[in-house]
């Protein structure tokens, strides 16, 4: 494996991957340069400024992992990714402490004009009541967004004697209770706040979430502080609340354009900077020796990790899961693989509908991440190029196959049952059904039929005539290409006189030696299918 890290991370990281993999690092390659030698790598790590967009993504044919050694994603197209089959994996917990305590600087800091009041007094100017400013105790703070990093800002301003008041529509009422702060509207919030801050990522629904409007609602003289991403807050509405003395004060960490952090002198413009009340860091929220050594490691072990397909973890474009629930539900991903992989193995109609039903104790856990390997499973034999469980879900969909998840927490015959429902553009629906046994196994329904077998590398299915000596014609034809039959296995079925029969092979089985077996009086159809397990 080869690992290319375009961005400083701290030596202990790089040890790590150095383990494991063949590392370059390369913290000054040109953006010509990486687009050149991208292709030769399976990973690429990178912090802020590396943009890892679609033209870079395309250029990356053996790319599998992109790690972002921090939180946000907006320097990478994690869609572009997702369509390729890469994962993208980050580090949203390393930097949370540094975060939330930069948030506390920098709301002191617009309270009490200590940078103003730091740089008149370099210049010989003492006069102190230039820079008279307010308390945070008795006051409201707004929260907007209470995840890991807003969590830990309302706990260190409820010690401040702040009445601590938050919006974030995502987050259960328990997560409010637990950190002693009162739910409120976005409406609320703004009207309410005497101190604002941001905690939420950037997204389409974020991207510019405070602006004209929303600064109209809030007390004048409020003070905001933006410590999380840029182009959450309008620039041009913020800087004319500011000047229209809506807004007293503002901390910023980050800008919608930001300017590039490793050069000591640049041109670069941005009218709030202008303002002797605008208070700009240059992206510190994780600039800590702590902060940087948990980023390092972590970013680390998540891309190994990755590479080594393990899904769980920081995974962006993955279901969250937990070590622990990646290792139960692992036989049952293998499972649902299988029994997508079973359908145009033996069909040929397009499908419009895939319904992946869980029964008894699976159906307790978070299983989306085992029906995205049933789409896998059932696109692979179909699909020229890669298909994996990052871009199942966005293959089917470009398709038109609706895809449904269903459970149901009684159990039936089997502790734990995965049924595979696949409905055809003519509406014909075909069922199979499997459950595991510790790491083994077992198809227990097959096209209506009811079996027990477990799926092996070459296999052969045959529907015949329930009729004496079916069973030595295919041992006859099969002998005659020297494959031995590893295991047999005959579902009768009493109301058509028809049987399913399921055949283990030691090798590969021929197409004359199927073109064989479908020219017997005794078989309706016979099928070889390889590659299951």
């Amino acid at each position: 494996m080869k690992i290319i890290v375009t961005e400083k991370i701290s030596e202990n990281g790089i040890d790590y991957l150095k383990k494991y993999a063949d590392v370059d690092v390369k913290t000054n390659i040109s953006r010509e340069e990486l687009l050149e030698v991208i292709k030769d790598y399976d990973a690429i790590i990178v912090r802020s400024a590396t943009k890892v967009d679609r033209e870079l993504i395309e250029k990356g044919e053996k790319l599998k992992v992109i790690g972002r050694a921090g939180n946000g994603v907006d320097n990478i197209d994690v869609e572009a990714a997702t369509q390729r089959g890469i994962l993208v994996v980050n580090t949203p917990a390393g930097n949370t402490i540094a975060a939330a305590e930069l948030t506390i600087g920098l709301m002191l800091a617009i309270a009490r004009n200590i940078p103003q009041a730091y740089h008149a007094a370099l210049n010989g100017d003492f006069r102190r009541d230039r820079f008279k400013g307010v308390e945070l105790n008795g006051k409201t703070v707004g929260i907007i967004g209470l995840g890991r990093i807003g969590s830990l800002v309302a706990s260190r301003l409820a010690a401040f004697n702040m009445r601590v008041i938050a919006y974030d529509p995502y987050m259960p009422d328990e997560r409010f209770e637990k950190c002693g702060v009162k739910r409120v509207t976005l409406d609320e919030l703004l009207e309410q706040s005497d101190f604002i801050t941001i905690h939420i990522p950037k997204t389409e629904e974020t991207k510019k979430m405070i602006g004209e409007k929303e600064f109209k609602k809030m007390k004048k003289g409020v003070r905001i502080v933006n410590a999380a991403r840029g182009g959450i807050i309008d620039e041009k509405a913020l800087y004319n609340a500011i000047k229209e003395g809506i807004v007293a004060a503002v901390g910023l960490d980050v800008l919608e354009v930001e300017p590039k952090y490793n050069v000591e002198h640049q041109d670069f413009h941005n009218p709030l900077l202008e303002l002797p009340n605008v208070v700009f860091t240059p992206h510190l929220g994780a600039s800590t020796y702590e902060a940087q050594e948990n980023i390092s490691i972590a970013i680390a072990q998540e891309v190994i990790s990755a590479l080594n397909g393990n899904l769980y973890g920081n995974i962006v474009n993955l279901p969250g899961l937990k070590s622990d629930e990646f290792s139960r539900l692992k036989p049952y991903m293998k499972l649902a693989e299988v029994l997508g992989a079973l359908y145009y193995q033996i069909n040929e109609t397009p499908a419009k509908l895939i319904e992946v039903i869980y029964r008894g104790e699976v159906a307790k856990s978070n299983t989306e991440i085992v029906t995205l390997y049933a789409i896998k499973g059932f696109l692979k034999p179909i699909l020229e190029e890669d298909v994996s469980v990052v871009n199942a879900k966005l293959r089917a969909k470009e398709m038109g196959i609706e895809i449904v998840e269903g459970k149901i927490e009684e159990i039936d015959h089997y502790s734990s049952l995965v049924i595979l429902k696949i409905t055809d553009t003519n509406g014909k629906r075909t069922q199979f059904a499997g459950t595991t046994y510790g790491e083994e196994l077992r198809i227990v329904e097959y096209m209506g039929h009811k079996v027990n077998f477990e799926p092996t590398e070459y296999m052969l299915f045959v529907k015949n005539k329930d009729v004496p000596g079916v069973i030595g014609h295919i041992g006859n034809v099969l002998g005659d290409f020297g494959i031995n039959i590893s295991t047999m296995q005959v579902s009768p079925n009493k109301n058509d006189g028809t049987a399913l029969m399921l055949v283990s092979t030691d090798k590969e089985i021929p197409e004359e030696a199927v073109e064989s077996l479908n020219k017997l009086n005794s078989i309706i159809k016979a099928k070889a299918v390889k590659g299951l397990v």
